[in-house]
């Protein structure tokens, strides 16, 4: 994978409780609240793990590494099913209720958007360091300007960059859905002819100069390029009961086409190389053919997640994996690339000592813990909420010794209204 291929990742949390119980004092009629979806948190940790895969894969191994390449080619599929995730999420939060854009921008933007400045300059000083400190100053701090604003402080930042680009759109991505109630597969299919020009075009882009040709040489970090995968979680969060009895009905055609989309594209990759195409250039995530793979795995993910977690309990250990797994996986995200860098300069020489697929194996494992380790300090030091946009997680330690009695035992809380 090369440097724009990134991954993603969703901040959105789905925090779905059982029916609220009528207020007392009033006649207010019940007010309930939509299903938990474990479905999703397995969703969210599946497609990360793979995202850290296609990192470790390609800073494992070289830019023309064929075998490489052609894992990579399958693995793409992470940074659209991120988009996709994260529409269906907001739409299934945001649907069925009142809708106010400016208390969700101030949300959205405030839990995405301070951690985006927050790393961007973490990931700019680190370059420094790497560099000896040898740029002006003046040439830095400009350059963190940039960085910023295209997300390029490290190669996995603009991911959260489209993401606020889906947040500031969002409201007219629901009205267009309540204004088209009834025609949403017509929207599908003009979104779907719209994203397959826009792939032809990437793959022969036009030549554009000054600002346009700026704009162009980061079309990446702009949501038009993802488009069709926004609007496709939006339809299946919208008719979220019709996908589920398609899962229920269709989910083993879903992964076996999966599957089979997977060998086919896999095998056009190993086409094109034979005939000469450069191995990065036939892995482009932009490959108009590859939309067809990237729809049936997000399906196919969806149906995993939905079997995997059926019937889940509220309250056991594989749900409380699930919400742990989900929690920590933005912080993965983020700080995967720096453990990455770490391990840099051991990379070549143990490929050399065990193999490129041992080695592989092995910085994979080293980066996840790595990563996994940072998310949980983060996640547990003040300020939390600026890196993680979620709240410092405090520890219990009378809890690592023993369950509390029942008078040091704290009352339920209750659920919400709203």
């Amino acid at each position: 994978m090369t440097q724009d291929d990134r991954g993603t990742v969703n901040t959105a949390t789905l925090t779905i409780a059982d029916p609220s119980p009528e207020t007392p004092e009033s006649a207010q009629p019940r007010k309930t609240k939509r299903p938990y979806l474990y479905q999703v948190d397995l969703f969210r940790i599946i497609t990360f793990a793979c995202v850290v895969l296609d990192h470790v894969t390609s800073g494992s191994t070289v830019p023309d590494n064929v075998a490489s390449n052609a894992v990579q080619t399958l693995l793409h599929f992470t940074r659209l099913a991120f988009f996709a995730l994260t529409a269906f999420v907001l739409v299934y939060q945001s649907a069925r209720k009142p809708f106010s854009a400016r208390t969700f921008w101030r949300r959205r933007f405030m839990l995405i958007g301070i951690p985006y400045v927050v790393w961007s300059v973490f990931y700019w000083a680190y370059s420094i360091v790497l560099g000896n400190f040898q740029e002006p100053v003046l040439h830095a701090l400009w350059r963190l300007v940039i960085d910023i604003a295209t997300g390029e402080a490290w190669y996995q930042m603009y991911f959260l960059l489209v993401t606020m680009q889906v947040y500031l759109l969002f409201p007219l991505l629901l009205k267009l859905l309540r204004a088209t109630e009834g025609h949403h597969r017509w929207v599908l299919a003009v979104s779907g002819a719209l994203q397959l020009g826009f792939l032809y075009l990437a793959m022969h882009p036009p030549t554009f100069t000054g600002f346009a040709g700026q704009i162009w040489a980061h079309i990446y970090a702009v949501v038009f390029a993802y488009q069709f995968y926004v609007i496709l979680g939006a339809v299946a969060a919208w008719h979220l009961a019709a996908v589920d009895r398609a899962v229920k009905r269709f989910g083993p055609l879903l992964v076996l086409g999966a599957v089979v989309a997977g060998v086919l594209s896999v095998w056009d990759f190993l086409r094109s190389t034979a005939h000469g195409l450069p191995p990065w250039q036939g892995s482009n995530v932009f490959m108009p053919h590859l939309i067809i793979f990237f729809t049936l795995i997000i399906a196919a993910l969806y149906t995993l997640g939905t079997w995997g977690t059926a019937n889940q309990q509220p309250g056991s250990l594989k749900a409380r994996m699930l919400s742990y797994g989900s929690d920590r996986s933005f912080g993965v995200f983020l700080l995967h690339p720096f453990a990455l860098q770490l391990i840099a300069p051991w990379i070549i020489p143990m490929g050399n000592a065990i193999g490129t697929l041992w080695c592989t194996v092995v910085v994979y494992v080293s980066v996840m813990a790595m990563s996994l380790f940072g998310a949980e300090v983060t996640r547990r030091v003040p300020g939390s909420i600026w890196l993680n946009g979620r709240p410092m997680v405090r520890t219990d330690f009378r809890a690592l010794f023993g369950r509390r009695t029942a008078e040091e035992s704290p009352a339920p809380e209750k659920t919400p209204a709203a």
